[in-house]
């Protein structure tokens, strides 16, 4: 297994793209809780700049039509997988990433507060590659090894902590797949599904 280093909130040996979304955690608070979502620019796209774009602020409106209704967004998440399993880095882990949006796991709001996000390139309804799969259990295992909160394991998807408002990672994610990887690799695994 191939492994990854979590150096001043920031990973080691990755593609940085410093997002300006982001700011300082509330004080005293640190990331508990993982978020996997899942993008892809245009929907159902792979590839190509936009995601980067999108993330620090410079997506161009007349680049494809459905960029118009989003280009006004203020967002950002820690991590990109790629299809291919790389990694792009945009918000150091100690800050706060506006990722979350309105949101509630277990009876906290505001989830950006308290979280890491981490985005797949996918759709919901399109099965993740394989080596998005390998490279996010490195980076998670790597994450619950740095930060002591996140060592008991919390993962939600987006869907999970934005119900009716949020679909990502949908129901391609292969939630017992991840569960196995992390078990196989000496990580813990604990996500509680709001009914």
């Amino acid at each position: 297994m191939r492994k990854i280093a979590v150096s001043t909130g920031w990973l080691s040996g990755v593609r940085c793209v410093e997002s300006p979304n982001c700011d300082v955690r509330p004080a005293g608070t640190g990331p508990e809780l993982v978020l996997i979502h899942g993008i892809s620019l245009p929907p159902g796209e792979y590839g190509g700049p936009w995601i980067d774009r999108l993330f620090t602020n410079t997506l161009p409106a007349d680049a494809h039509p459905y960029f118009a209704a989003i280009q006004h967004l203020r967002v950002s998440s820690h991590v990109l997988i790629a299809r291919d399993g790389s990694f792009t880095q945009y918000v150091p882990f100690h800050e706060r990433a506006w990722h979350a949006g309105p949101s509630y796991w277990r009876g906290r709001h505001e989830c950006n507060d308290f979280s890491i996000g981490i985005e797949l390139e996918g759709a919901d309804d399109e099965l993740y590659d394989d080596r998005q799969y390998d490279s996010l259990s490195v980076l998670l295992l790597a994450l619950q090894q740095t930060y002591s909160a996140l060592a008991d394991g919390w993962i939600a998807g987006h869907s999970d902590v934005a119900p009716g408002r949020k679909t990502d990672p949908g129901p391609a994610f292969d939630w017992r797949r991840l569960e196995r990887d992390l078990r196989g690799n000496g990580a813990r695994f604990r996500r509680e599904v709001l009914a």
